[in-house]
Parts: C-alpha cells; sequence; structure tokens
C-alpha cells in the first residue's frame, strides 16, 4: 500500500493582515488541490495588527488550518521554531507571508523530498530588492561562508523544507541567539538545492529592520564561528610586536640622539592601545551574554493561544 506523506506549511506572521487573503486565496487555488495531505500552520510573532484574527478567519473557511500566537514578538527563527514544534507532518516548507517566495515553491520542494532528500534549500539566485539589501545580503552570506558555515549558498535561502527526523533533532537544540537556518546546515542531512528569484514585497512594509538584520549576523557568527576570537589574538599580536617595535625605536633615538618622545606619539600609542582593549572586552562581552543568557534556561518562545489543534 502506498503510503502518503503529510506535508506540514509553516508561515510565520508579523504585521502581514493584508497579506494572508491573498497568500491564502494563492495557495488555495495553486497548491492544496494538489496537495492530498497537508496543515497549514500559522504562527503569529506578537503582530500588533490584525494578523492573528486574519488567520482564525481562514480557519472557518479550512479545517486543516492550524494558529499559533506568540505572547510577544520573540523574532522569526523563533515563530518558525515554535510550528516545527507545534506540526504533525512527515515533513514541513517553511514559506513567507508576504509572497515574495512563490507558492509554487512548495510543490517543487515537495517533490524533492519525495526523492529521498531531507532536507531541501530554496537558494535565492536572483532578488528583486533594492541595491542596499542585495549588498547586505551579499557580504553577510559571504562572511558566513568563509568564517562559518563553509558550505552556505550564497545567495542565501528563508525557503525551505525539513523531514520529521531533521525537525526533531533541531528541535531538540534549544540554542538561543542563534541562526535556525544555519544550524539546519551545520546538522548535516542529505539535501537538495532548488533556485529561485525572491519577489519584491508588493503589499505592506518589511518590519526586517536593520537593526534585526545586524543581530542576525552577529548572533550567526558568534555562534558558529571562532573567528572572532582569532581576531582579537591576532590584532593583541599586532599590537605588541607594535609596541615593542616603537619602544625599541624610541630607546635607540634617547641613546643615539638624546630625543624624548613627543606628547602626540604618547597619546596616539595610548588610544591604539585603549582602542584594542575596548574592542576586546566588546567581542568577549558578547560571548559572555550568550552564556549567560543560556544558564538562565528561559523558554525560547511563551504560547498564548492555539486554535485548530482539537481537530484530527
Amino acid at each position: 500500500m502506498k503510503i502518503i506523506k503529510k506535508l506540514s506549511i509553516i508561515m510565520p506572521l508579523y504585521f502581514n493582515e493584508k497579506n494572508i487573503p491573498i497568500t491564502y486565496a494563492r495557495l488555495a487555488d495553486e497548491i492544496f488541490p494538489r496537495l492530498l495531505n497537508y496543515e497549514l500552520i500559522f504562527v503569529d510573532d506578537g503582530s500588533k495588527d490584525n494578523s492573528y484574527m486574519e488567520a482564525l478567519n481562514l480557519q472557518k473557511l479550512n479545517n486543516r488550518i492550524k494558529v499559533l500566537k506568540l505572547s510577544r514578538n520573540f523574532g522569526q527563527h523563533i515563530a518558525i521554531y515554535a510550528g516545527l514544534e507545534h506540526m504533525s507532518g512527515d515533513c514541513a516548507i517553511v514559506i513567507s507571508a508576504d509572497l515574495q517566495d512563490p507558492p509554487d515553491l512548495i510543490l517543487t520542494l515537495f517533490n524533492k523530498y519525495l526523492e529521498g532528500n531531507k532536507v531541501v534549500l530554496a537558494i535565492r539566485n536572483k532578488r528583486q530588492e533594492s541595491f542596499f539589501q542585495r549588498l547586505l545580503s551579499s557580504i553577510y552570506y559571504k562572511l558566513m561562508k568563509k568564517y562559518a558555515i563553509k558550505d552556505m549558498p550564497l545567495g542565501g535561502f528563508d525557503c525551505f523544507l525539513a523531514d520529521k527526523q531533521v525537525i526533531e533533532v533541531l528541535t531538540k537544540i534549544e540554542e538561543k541567539n542563534t541562526s535556525l537556518f544555519a544550524q539546519i546546515l551545520w546538522l548535516g542531512f542529505k539535501r537538495a538545492e532548488v533556485f529561485y528569484t525572491r519577489q519584491t514585497r508588493e503589499i505592506g512594509i518589511s518590519h526586517w529592520t536593520f537593526s534585526k538584520k545586524c543581530k542576525l549576523a552577529l548572533d550567526s557568527i558568534l555562534a558558529f564561528s571562532y573567528a572572532p576570537i582569532r581576531i582579537i589574538s591576532f590584532i593583541g599580536l599586532v599590537s605588541c610586536i607594535c609596541s615593542l617595535t616603537y619602544a625599541i625605536y624610541i630607546i635607540i633615538q634617547k641613546i643615539m640622539f638624546g630625543a624624548n618622545a613627543g606628547w602626540s606619539s604618547i597619546m596616539v600609542a595610548i588610544m591604539f592601545t585603549g582602542g584594542v582593549q575596548m574592542l576586546t572586552l566588546g567581542i568577549i562581552g558578547e560571548y559572555l551574554w550568550r552564556n549567560f543568557d543560556a544558564s538562565r534556561k528561559r523558554p525560547l518562545y511563551i504560547l498564548d493561544e492555539k486554535s485548530g489543534y482539537d481537530i484530527p
């Protein structure tokens, strides 16, 4: 007897009230008729708009929709994590609610999964976004590939499929201040890749701010790379060599010419050394904060409400 695989589609929501009806209409028209067994899980990540109610309204039209509401905004990766913990399928696909990732990716990824791949990544080979956004993404993924995850795709990915076995391992990690996408690569399961063009957002304004992007970049590098510590060691070594060389130069000048180091030279040396020390303390502080945050054993997220889980 042929086993029909159940697909869980996880869609994090954050200020997406205008996107949800349109995205669902696309899914209902193009995707759901071609799936035999599926569930759609909306995860409201503390939205301050009407996203949660829009998701509940759609639940009245389709009893395969489940809705999770987090108590506040915990971030995209944590919202995805919550959806993965509450899925019941044989595999799960994570896809955005704003149609920047085209819905037909769902079928493409699922077919790759049926071929025997435990992880399928949707790699962005083109992005219909501003030059500044493309530049930041390019720098981030190049740094990740060079210093953290060697097989990180240069185009990056937000949309992916993972087998239930992968998800069970992933949800046991419970690591804070990290990158969920980098964790998937780190696990090392057999994977396939598909390529697509990331669309521009037509409706609403993205709340994926510059500060959030910077935090993700910092979390990713510190969680998966020892490069910052190595950089500290290198700067310290260079500083010592420069200081020793300058000290020898001053001694020679004093012995041979009777010259004294000027005020400017002393201040430059002090400021350079102080800057190196502050940089060192800052990087060490980032590591210490992450250790402290993990030691408090606070949950990754707090679930406020859930709907649809009493329906078989």
